[in-house]
């Protein structure tokens, strides 16, 4: 049995030409495909190859094994949301206020809309969460959240504003999570973020200088994305 702490999960060359690009996206499209419809348990090399029209031969020049895949997918996801999030924080024309409620209703919205994707990615996990890789892709998001929080929070004390940031990215992503497992209609989507980011404002604007926040427990496992903290409504 492999050993997932030492498991490779980095690709094995990155493409140079438009058609190993192509090749490449053939694979990652056919990987969604079969992770939508099979689920993370039945998930394989040999399938994704399948659907992709590819030898796995072809596929083994890219990706070593299925955790490769799995992470390189759930790399990109990553970057997608964070990209997302990150236009919203750093909207300097829009208020702190403004950007938490346009930041829950992106995050929710974008929950609904991958969720069967987001979900077998999470099965997944225990894949690649001990690799390195995982580390390196999280760490990055850090300096936006800290900047964003000291303009949403000033006067207030460092380890407050993290923990608080802490609280509410775990509550907006297991809530998230939980409310995309039933479709949702629009109407639905726009009650639930507009109920969430009221609450989070009023959870920040209780927060008087220097005092402590509560502290966020960890989830096991890799998060799909950590969610950037919201500004207090004032």
């Amino acid at each position: 049995m492999t050993d997932r702490r030492t498991i490779r999960i980095s690709t094995r060359k990155q493409p140079k030409q438009a058609r190993s690009a192509g090749l490449v996206t053939a694979i990652l499209d056919a990987a969604v495909q079969v992770l939508a419809r099979e689920g993370a348990g039945r998930f394989t090399t040999a399938r994704v190859a399948e659907r992709a029209g590819v030898s796995v031969g072809s596929l083994y020049q890219y990706f070593p094994n299925k955790a490769a895949i799995l992470f390189r997918l759930q790399c990109d996801e990553w970057r997608r949301t964070t990209a997302l999030l990150r236009g919203v924080l750093e909207d300097g024309t829009k208020p702190p206020p403004d950007r938490l409620r346009a930041l829950v209703h992106a995050f929710i919205l974008s929950e609904c809309e991958e969720a069967a994707i987001r979900g077998a990615l999470a099965d997944a996990a225990p894949l690649y969460r001990d690799a390195p890789e995982v580390r390196e892709a999280k760490s990055s998001d850090d300096d936006i959240f800290h900047a964003f929080l000291a303009e949403a929070l000033p006067g207030v004390a460092e380890e407050t504003r993290r923990s608080a940031g802490a609280m509410i990215g775990t509550t907006l992503g297991a809530l998230g999570e939980r409310f995309s497992q039933q479709s949702r209609s629009p109407a639905e989507i726009e009650a639930f973020s507009t109920t969430m980011a009221d609450m989070f404002c009023a959870y920040l604007a209780s927060l008087p200088a220097g005092s402590p926040a509560p502290r966020a427990g960890r989830r096991d496992g890799v998060p799909r994305v950590t969610p950037p903290t919201g500004p207090a409504c004032r």
